[in-house]
């Protein structure tokens, strides 16, 4: 740090910023459902940040009957029902979770919740957010939903570039799940071959890396001596630069609903990988807004980030 610089601070606010949808999470703590339905739909058809919005309210509304309550005295409202649906879903991974088993859900609970989800696709036809919720589903399904491919068209007719729908489906290929490593980076590199210059989702290169850390990481623990190069092999360096080339040098400027989480991706990968340039100019340009993941897989997120903030600004200098 500089002589009469401030300290770096990471900012961990899981809305990204989103103000409107921060004071909706407030209203959902206190049992109120009124302020949902505006804005839900002043949000209109940007997908990206419904997505995010969704998603976020659905994570602060399973553990309570918000979404219900909300669904009874408006049964009419489709947003009513995408946020009931995706609710349902997190419902189950919660359970899940806590069981430490996917199969601990059954079967009939499951299908209860694809028939939610399914319903609430017809409700509001042009929305990508009830294909979204399918594609997080079907992977509690043993070996995977049989509809999952058809439920991907779905999603990618109505919004090709879901952030949010690409990192599930990017679960859903991996090991961890119902498919292997190479499943996994055959599908990212097959995004980012067809994405177009300027968009986030070549990150989905360092998504991949972070999983397959993380899962073997799991197995092999401290035997797994290779994960020390992980992030700074010739391949793994070779996707940062083609996220920074595809994304960062074409990027417009302006934040979408998400982009502050996949930055953090790209962050941590430049960091750990000694590209510190770019990392300082990443750091410079997300001003302190953090994530919890990636950092959190490597210990405390605040500590992390922050020692390779420090680590980052002694090899660039004053």
């Amino acid at each position: 740090m500089t002589p009469g610089s401030k300290p770096f601070t990471p900012e961990f606010d899981a809305t990204l910023r989103d103000r409107d949808l921060a004071k909706a999470r407030q209203d959902i703590a206190i049992g109120r459902w009124q302020g949902l339905p505006e804005l839900l739909h002043s949000t209109g058809r940007d997908w990206d940040r419904r997505t995010h919005r969704v998603r976020l309210l659905a994570q602060s509304t399973a553990g309570t009957t918000i979404a219900e309550e909300w669904y009874t005295a408006r049964p009419g409202d489709p947003d009513a029902l995408v946020l009931r649906a995706d609710t349902e879903v997190l419902r189950c991974f919660n359970l899940a979770v806590a069981a430490g088993d996917p199969g601990a859900v059954g079967q009939d609970r499951l299908d209860r919740a694809v028939r939610t989800c399914l319903r609430a696709a017809d409700a509001h036809p042009h929305d990508p957010v009830p294909w979204v919720s399918l594609l997080t589903l079907a992977r509690l399904y043993p070996g995977g939903h049989r509809q999952f491919n058809r439920w991907w068209k779905e999603l990618i007719l109505r919004h090709r570039d879901n952030r949010e729908a690409h990192n599930q489906a990017l679960r859903h290929v991996s090991a961890r799940w119902h498919g292997t490593h190479g499943t996994m980076y055959d599908f990212a590199r097959d995004v980012v071959d067809s994405t177009a210059p300027g968009s986030p989702l070549s990150v989905l290169l360092q998504v991949s890396r972070l999983e397959e850390y993380r899962y073997r990481l799991e197995r092999e623990g401290d035997m797994a001596l290779f994960l020390r190069r992980h992030w700074s092999t010739d391949v793994a360096l070779a996707d940062t630069r083609r996220t920074w080339d595809t994304w960062v040098v074409n990027w417009d400027g302006i934040y979408r609903a998400q982009d502050v989480a996949d930055f953090n991706y790209l962050l941590h990968a430049t960091c750990a990988g000694g590209l510190y340039n770019e990392a300082g100019y990443l750091f410079k340009l997300l001003a302190g807004q953090a994530t919890v993941v990636p950092w959190s897989y490597f210990g405390d997120p605040a500590t992390v980030i922050t020692r390779w903030h420090r680590t980052v600004m002694r090899q660039l200098g004053p």
